[in-house]
């Protein structure tokens, strides 16, 4: 516990919790449509691969809207940042409410849906901004694990649609996101660890570096795989296994609150084992649990164990990816957390089509997990290639923060005052 407040006290520990607030808030709207697909695919007489179109869309969405967001953070602060968007995604949910009436306006909805899913990299930057490179890691995984809210989405959203009709639920979700805005105002501060002087090529400078698009890619199993399965499980635990809309939900819960919940523990070993480290055996395990996961259709078990497994190495992988980012990227932690997000994002938005594409076609689900798995090794063994020059230029071996020289350490001592006042 001491080694927690010691933590704690290394930062600003009320914008940390803002952050991962708002970044949950974020997480429960943006998969909404996920999470109701079984009432909204009844209503529509929906294919599977048109249910498949219709969870992809807010994916897709909201990885395209990441990286704006965060360019528009290093102008206005990322804490105005954030109450912008919270106040666009108010407006998304009310037309929800209103307006949707057919498969088109469906579409629509999860266009905007995908406001909510843009807030992954200014959460992270803000939230892990006042804290030191060697407490960035956890910082990061305590704001990830905002995660949980696309537990909390697929638990809490198909009861209220039972009980209010599905298109009520965005009303709902209208007046939560009012939450974390309120807390976002009182408690949070902008972090100082943006260069001001900074041109606007030399904040997006991640996006013509090779190690930003080889980010983005591992990304793209990691959290991109955690988001897709996330949205996709209700409808697939609902056509496979013929449980109840609800039981759909409580299932996909278990394996999206494990991966939720790990991701803290991911940032945690990184900053200890090394996030290239971490990341070899999360790749390792998500492959093979994929694998699993595709040839034990028949058991609902299995299948449910084989999830819990995988979402827990996807969530530590998403902790280990982003405590490289700002060793890699430390004054532009916002831009280049966006621009990865955004395009690992994109991955997910590949899950659920491909899953629909691939029960329709091919008569069965296998063959998208195996896809999925097959990405997962290939991206391991890029990533074990470009670590050698990672561990020689901005990263200790495995992937660690290298320690600051002795001579910097009043900045950064300047820094921690600056946030407990």
């Amino acid at each position: 516990m001491s080694g927690f407040r010691n933590f704690l006290q290394s930062g600003h520990s009320p914008t940390l919790f803002a952050a991962f607030l708002y970044f949950s808030f974020s997480c429960c709207i943006w998969v909404l449509n996920g999470a109701m697909a079984p009432f909204i695919g009844e209503t529509f007489s929906l294919s599977p691969a048109q249910k498949g179109l219709m969870l992809s869309v807010p994916i897709i969405a909201g990885a395209l809207m990441r990286f704006p967001l965060g360019i528009l953070s290093q102008y206005i602060g990322r804490k105005k940042a954030t109450l912008v968007e919270m106040a666009l995604i108010a407006v998304a949910m009310l037309f929800g409410f209103f307006f949707v009436k057919s498969f088109n306006d469906l579409l629509a909805m999860g266009v905007l849906l995908g406001i909510a899913g843009a807030s992954f990299g200014v959460a992270l930057s803000l939230g892990s901004g006042w804290f030191p490179p060697q407490h960035k890691g956890l910082a990061m995984g305590l704001v990830g694990a905002g995660n949980v809210g696309t537990a909390v989405s697929v638990l809490v959203a198909p009861p209220l649609a039972n009980w209010l009709g599905w298109q009520a639920v965005y009303g709902v979700a209208a007046i939560a996101i009012l939450i974390p805005m309120v807390v976002m105002v009182l408690f949070a501060k902008e972090p100082p660890d943006v260069n001001a002087h900074s041109s606007f090529r030399e904040h997006i400078a991640c996006l013509f570096e090779k190690d930003g698009w080889v980010f983005s890619l591992i990304y793209g199993v990691t959290f991109g795989g955690f988001i897709g399965l996330t949205t996709f499980l209700p409808s697939y635990y609902y056509d496979q296994f013929g449980v109840s809309k609800v039981q759909a939900g409580q299932l996909t819960m278990l394996a999206a609150f494990m991966g939720a919940a790990v991701r803290v523990a991911g940032g945690w070993i990184s900053d200890r084992w090394g996030g290239v480290n971490t990341l070899t055996v999360v790749l390792l395990v998500v492959t093979a649990s994929l694998v699993l996961v595709g040839v034990s259709s028949a058991s609902l078990a299995v299948t449910t164990l084989a999830l819990i497994v995988c979402f827990a190495a996807l969530g530590a992988g998403n902790g280990a990816l982003f405590q490289l980012v700002p060793l890699r990227w430390p004054a532009s932690t916002a831009v280049a957390g966006s621009m990865i997000g955004e395009i690992g994002a994109l991955g997910g938005g590949l899950v659920p089509n491909a899953m629909g594409l691939s029960k329709q076609y091919l008569g069965s689900y296998l063959w998208g997990f195996i896809f999925f798995a097959v990405l997962s090794l290939v991206m391991l063994g890029v990533m074990r290639v470009m670590q050698i020059r990672w561990t020689r230029t901005w990263a200790e071996k495995g992937g660690r923060a290298r320690i600051a020289p002795a001579h910097a350490s009043p900045a950064v001592n300047n820094t921690r005052k600056a946030a407990r006042s």
